[in-house]
Order: structure tokens, then C-alpha cells, then sequence
């Protein structure tokens, strides 16, 4: 039975508490938080320990049921230390989380490593796991890269269908790793080619810009709902754990605009519900 999340960034214009009131009435069991933006101009309230939005957060959760799986963004480049990862540990435990999803934008593969390695052992005191995702336009772009790495620091992978398929990997590579490095799945739907034509009719959220080439452009804005694309939806969904938990993350912009943080999240959750039935799966 699958338990389905909604990423913060298919919602990113919505605080914390908001994100967490939106996923549960529209049928979420858990969400992710980011407690530190992916770019500088990407600003989200404190949510340290003890924060107003924090505690705010931590109401809303035990008011709905919903617990917090992940928290991100740390993005791993060669400069980032435990003065950058250490806030968002402690921010994390307080929410209850249990991962920590990075990115790999070193290019060098022993410094990385050494670094996921001590990130690894400070998360350890909190309860947490630093979870390495493969990211297209990084350094680490494939599965087989971020195992590489990830498996002798101690680390967990997180897959998203949309880096796993810009990236170059497959469902092969997902089955080649041992399934505990696993703790969720990423979900959205895109088109089989990036399309030429990327253009975006609506506002970005938190700053977010959309320069940076096609791939950012996709990532940041412009996924689809399952079942809504050509992605192996169904191919990756087999490739993990029966029990592996789907977090959707599908940030689209001109959707949310269109329907509305509410309506946008039912959409997402109906989606999946719909394609998991296909697959003849049962949500929680």
C-alpha cells in the first residue's frame, strides 16, 4: 500500500503551514518542506526550532494527522559545510523528517564524497538520512552516479522520474540498487522529449527564475500530473520497494495559476490515485 506526499515545490508559493493544511485536504498522508531555498533568491521563513512559522507548522501537523517526510534543499558544491546543513538538520528534527534531499554539483568525486560522508555522520545525531538525488543539469545526473557515491558515504538515493529520464537512466538502473537506499519516490509525468517550445504563462513562485536552459525550465515549472505525460511511470513504480512512499512533485505553474493551490493539489492526488489503480496498487 503506497502512502502519497506533495513536495513543497509543486506548491512553492505556499508557507510551511499552508503546504500542510492544502496536502491534507486534498488527501495527502505526509508533504516535504524546504527550510532553505535552492537559490539565493529563493527565500523561505525561518524555520528553525522554535521559529514562529515552526511551531505554526507543527500545530497544523498535529491538527491534520500529517507527519513530514523530507526536508531539502542542500545542494552539495564543493563550499557547502556543516554551517549549512547543521541549521537545516536541526529544522528537520523538530518537524520529525527523516531524510535530507541534496544534490551533487561538485565535480569532484572524492571531495563529494568525503563531504556526504561527514554530512552523513551529523545527520545521524538528528535521526536523519541525507538522501543524494541524481539531478539532469548537475554533476550527478544519473543513478549509477549517485550510487557510486551514496552507497560507501552511508547515504540514501532519491529518484525523480523527471531526472531519471533527462538524466539517461532507466528502471535497470533502479533495480540494480539495494532497494534500502530507497526511503521514497519522487512522481510526476513529462513528455518522452524535451520539448522545444518552453515557454511559461504564469508567475514563478519564491523568486524562482526561468533562465538557466531547457532542463532548469522543466524542473522548476513545467511537469505534468501522472499520467498526464509519457514518462515509465509505471516501470519505475515496479523498480522500488512495494511499500516505497511517492512524493509529488510537480511544480507547474500555468496549473496552479488555472486551479488553484487546492485544486491544483486534488488534481495531483487524483492522478496518482488513478494510475496506481491501473498498476492494480492500493494507496493508503
Amino acid at each position: 500500500m503506497r502512502k502519497l506526499g506533495l513536495a513543497h515545490l509543486s506548491l512553492l508559493h505556499l508557507d510551511p503551514p499552508e503546504l500542510v493544511d492544502t496536502a491534507a485536504q486534498a488527501g495527502f498522508d505526509f508533504v516535504g518542506i524546504r527550510v532553505r531555498g535552492a537559490t539565493p533568491t529563493e527565500i523561505h521563513p525561518d524555520m528553525s526550532p522554535g521559529s514562529s512559522a515552526s511551531k505554526e507548522t507543527l500545530t497544523r501537523l498535529a491538527d491534520t494527522g500529517l507527519k513530514v517526510a523530507d526536508i531539502e534543499f542542500l545542494s552539495l558544491d564543493g563550499t557547502a559545510g556543516p554551517e549549512t546543513w547543521m541549521p537545516m538538520l536541526e529544522a528537520g528534527a523538530a518537524l520529525g523528517a527523516s531524510t535530507l534531499n541534496l544534490a551533487g554539483q561538485d565535480s569532484d568525486t572524492g571531495r563529494l564524497t568525503e563531504t556526504l560522508h561527514r554530512l552523513v555522520e551529523d545527520a545521524e545525531q538528528f535521526s536523519m538520512v541525507p538522501a543524494l538525488e541524481p539531478i539532469s543539469y548537475n554533476a550527478i545526473s544519473t543513478v549509477a552516479q549517485a550510487a557510486a557515491i551514496a552507497g560507501p558515504a552511508g547515504a540514501h538515493i532519491m529518484l525523480d522520474p523527471l531526472h531519471v529520464v533527462r538524466g539517461g537512466s532507466a528502471a535497470d538502473d533502479i533495480d540494480a540498487l539495494d532497494p534500502a537506499m530507497i526511503p521514497v519516490l519522487q512522481f510526476c509525468d513529462g513528455p518522452r522529449v524535451l520539448p522545444e517550445d518552453l515557454s511559461i504563462n504564469a508567475p514563478l513562485p519564491r523568486g524562482m527564475t526561468a533562465d538557466g536552459g531547457a532542463l532548469k525550465v522543466e524542473s522548476r515549472a513545467l511537469r505534468l500530473p501522472p499520467g498526464e505525460g509519457d514518462f515509465p511511470l509505471a516501470d519505475l513504480v515496479r523498480a522500488v520497494p512495494a511499500d516505497a512512499p511517492l512524493s509529488l512533485e510537480v511544480p507547474n505553474a500555468e496549473l496552479v495559476a488555472s486551479l488553484g493551490s487546492l485544486g491544483y493539489a486534488r488534481r495531483l492526488h487524483n492522478a496518482t490515485t488513478t494510475l496506481l489503480r491501473g498498476l492494480g496498487e492500493r494507496t493508503a
